[in-house]
């Protein structure tokens, strides 16, 4: 077996410490230097594919700044794709598990000389700021290190438990599925990315991988340190595209294995009807992995440390602009403290920066024109659904530089029915809540159609049990924020309207990507 350290997750950068930050606008000025205006082609079977048409990656900080291209994957593309990583296929199904899982450790290597890099590009490309950049990084590093230890226990015969029978010999196999898809998101584009389609190329499978339209570059960042660490031709092919073109006709297709995706409820949803269909020549049911959106609240109750929960609130509600799926897009707090909450969270929100990622703004611009124009249209019916406490309005621009930059807001007394605490919004936009008691807080916490990140802030035992057992989420947090799951600490991932539960990060994630065969010899 392969000789490596336990696993333990990355250490997050101090962007307090001055010689940080000179190191991260280092990177920034190397990556504008070497990595903005660069095209990454789709590769197949490891060779560069020339498409006749481009996807452009646009600065949302600055929308006059194309940040670089990459190639826009055709039809006759993903065929190709699909044809080669099924030849790929019967060569790396048959790889020692340590062989796979050293690619993947390499990978993390790589990526860790060059992590900067990585962060800076997300900075230009996405706009996150120093931190939020940082702390995903270093998730795509974990994601790398724990897959690749992960794997080591699918290793051979009898790798999984079997109860002993005389006169026999028996064992339990894990084997790979064979081809999937893989859909990833623009929030989350190095990690989310690069974890799902680590974690079924360690399993043995092969992978094409469709990164999300408005952040190809980075995705072809890691791609190529992919290849670098030496994966096989085939074994991953990079299909940027539409996803309304080649996600739906590879979602379609009679030989695609598996699907794995992690966007919105409504494309989840629509992913999950197509793949049940069973198409003409497919001889399997496709299984499908999938994290979808959350409406996901943070309840403070009069035991709370007032100050604590205020901290959490700030922190969940507007990292990364709220455009996560963890994301604290609803506050619900008792009425005894209500107004010493509400106020102090609103105090607390004034003081964020508003900004681009590369100055290292607390908040920065939305991803793109249409999440740009899907949070106005919100902040348009918030002052008929309650009370607008901050912001409310959608820049447009910052700093004399036209972007998609909406003001952090904060909408207070808003009915637990209503829009906009029932609809994910995908943006610095929060509902408060206000809730009768303990009791009628958990009942809102609990009353939409999502069950993704929750959490709870008391002072009281007994009420933390109750939420322990009855609160409807995936991941459920005390007296802390409620995003930020951490590799092998906090695996990851909803229930209901939020996905299949998948736990991305945890110790059964590549079980999803694995089908078991028993085998009995009669001596």
């Amino acid at each position: 077996m392969i000789k490596v350290q336990p696993y333990r997750p990355q250490e997050f950068i101090d962007f307090t410490q001055p010689e940080n930050v000179a190191a991260y606008q280092a990177a920034l000025t190397k990556v504008r230097a070497e990595l903005v205006g660069k095209h990454y082609p789709v590769v197949i079977d490891g060779k560069a594919v020339k498409t006749k048409e481009k996807l452009q990656s646009i600065n949302p900080c600055d929308t006059s700044e194309v940040v670089g291209t990459t190639g826009k994957a055709t039809i006759q593309d993903a065929e190709a794709a699909l044809e080669g990583a099924w030849k790929a296929f019967e060569s790396w199904k048959k790889w020692d598990v340590d062989a796979r899982a050293r690619i993947l450790l390499k990978a993390a290597a790589i990526l860790k000389r060059r992590r900067l890099e990585a962060c800076a590009l997300m900075s230009i490309e996405v706009g996150k700021n120093y931190a939020e950049a940082d702390v995903e990084v270093a998730e795509a590093i974990d994601f790398l290190e724990y897959y690749a230890r992960s794997a080591m226990k699918y290793s051979g015969f009898g790798s999984s438990e079997t109860t002993w029978f005389e006169g026999e010999e028996n064992g339990l196999m894990s084997i790979p599925l064979g081809v999937g898809v893989s859909i990833s998101p623009w929030n989350f584009p190095c990690a989310i990315y690069l974890g799902m389609l680590a974690a079924p190329i360690v399993a043995g499978n092969c992978i094409l991988a469709k990164p999300a339209e408005d952040a190809g570059l980075i995705a072809g960042f890691v791609t190529d340190i992919m290849y670098e660490a030496g994966l096989p031709a085939g074994v991953l092919q990079f299909l940027p595209g539409v996803g309304k073109e080649i996600g739906e006709h590879l979602t379609n297709h009679a030989r695609t294995r598996f699907i794995t995706f992690t966007g919105s409820r409504a494309v989840g949803l629509h992913i999950n009807e197509v793949a049940a269909k069973v198409q003409t020549g497919q001889k399997w049911i496709k299984r499908v992995v999938m994290e979808l959106g959350g409406k996901d609240g943070l309840i403070v109750d009069e035991t709370a440390d007032l100050d604590n929960a205020v901290t959490a609130a700030v922190q969940g509600a507007f990292g990364f602009n709220g455009q996560k799926c963890s994301a604290m897009s609803r506050l619900i707090v008792v009425d005894d403290v209500y107004d010493a909450v509400v106020n102090a969270f609103v105090e607390r929100a004034k003081a964020l920066k508003v900004g681009t990622g590369e100055e290292n703004a607390n908040v920065t611009a939305v991803v793109n024109e249409m999440s740009f124009d899907k949070i106005e249209g919100y902040l348009k019916i918030a002052p008929k659904e309650g009370k607008v406490l901050l912001g409310g309005k959608a820049l447009g621009q910052a700093g004399g530089k036209k972007g998609y930059y909406i003001e952090p807001t904060i909408v207070g007394d808003v009915r637990r029915d209503s829009r906009l605490a029932q609809e994910e919004i995908f943006g610095p936009v929060v509902a408060v809540i206000r809730a009768k008691d303990w009791q009628d807080a958990l009942d809102i916490a609990n009353s939409t159609e999502y069950g993704l990140t929750g959490g709870v802030c008391s002072g009281s035992r007994e009420r933390l049990e109750q939420a322990r057992a009855e609160f409807e989420v995936g991941n459920l947090y005390f007296n802390r924020k409620i995003t930020g799951a951490i590799v092998g600490v906090q695996p990851f991932g909803g229930y209901n309207m939020s996905g299949t539960d998948s736990k991305a990060g945890g110790p059964d994630y590549l079980s999803n990507f694995m089908q078991l065969k028993t085998v009995t010899e009669r001596w």
